[in-house]
């Protein structure tokens, strides 16, 4: 398997298909195997990478405090090593977060930049809703194990509507809440999405940027979306109405809008 040794941690990550390099960023808890609809769809036109971050997948774990400029260094030593100069940027709720520090620090290095239900974070956002905030404070003050703080985050990313017409939803996910990450990874990833704050310095990003978010999102409110749209020069807005946090009930609706995105800003 692939692994790169990248400040002092290992981190897991594959390459596929041939073309203009396009790196995709996964969310908290989340690891390399949530892109496998994705993958055929981009790598047969795209060089796609997918990695997990540190404290994620198959990287390494360690007990450290984590944040969002950290983590983007990560990815700047990785794509160093397998030398790649710049790349589309895809990054989806936390790795959004990530990919918004990484064109504020290696703007050079991004070709286009696409914010996936994802936050600037800091207190003038709506950053993530009071959902999320008291599941994340009950796992931090101990009275939710991890396994039950990502069954109630599951809960709260799709729509009402969606989980009555799906009652096995949760069981689908057996895998992620069965082995969990460990406690230390999601308090350090949940600290580090508590500091994390971009909002001055979202005028400054000037790569063609697309926003996609989900109009009901109950992790990270559609505000979010509509705000980073509003404060990037000239970036897109898409909002799938009617959609959670997962982008519930939309189909491939979302990797189609991102392939037309790449498309249309690919050097070909």
């Amino acid at each position: 398997m692939p692994y790169a040794k990248v400040n002092d941690i290992n981190m897991y990550y594959e390459i596929h298909g041939e073309g203009e390099p396009c790196v995709f960023i996964h969310g908290a808890g989340g690891n390399t195997k949530m892109w496998g609809g994705a993958v055929p769809v981009f790598s047969a036109e795209y060089q796609l990478v997918v990695f997990d971050p540190r404290g994620a997948g198959q990287s390494d774990k360690p007990d450290i405090p984590y944040t969002m400029e950290q983590m983007a260094d990560d990815l700047a030593a990785l794509l160093d090593i397998i030398g790649i100069e710049s790349a589309h940027l895809r990054g989806t709720s936390m790795g959004g977060m990530i990919a918004l520090q990484y064109v504020l620090r290696y703007p050079e290095r991004v070709r286009s930049l696409i914010l996936d239900r994802t936050s600037c974070g800091g207190h003038i956002a709506s950053m993530i809703s009071e959902e999320q905030k008291h599941i994340f404070d009950s796992f931090l003050q101990e009275k939710l194990t991890v396994s039950e703080m990502l069954r109630e985050l599951l809960l709260i990313s799709v729509s009402e509507e969606f989980l009555d017409k799906n009652p096995d939803y949760l069981k689908w996910f057996a895998p992620v809440t069965e082995n969990p990450l460990p406690s230390h990874v999601w308090r350090h990833l949940i600290q580090a999405q508590f500091d994390h704050d971009v909002y001055d310095r979202l005028p400054e990003i000037k790569v063609p940027t697309l926003v996609v978010h989900g109009e009901m999102d109950r992790v990270i409110p559609v505000e979010n979306g509509r705000l980073l749209a509003s404060r990037i020069p000239d970036a897109e807005l898409v909002i799938f109405e009617n959609a959670g946090h997962a982008l519930d009930g939309v189909g491939n609706k979302p990797n189609e809008v991102v392939l037309d995105f790449l498309k249309r800003h690919s050097q070909k």
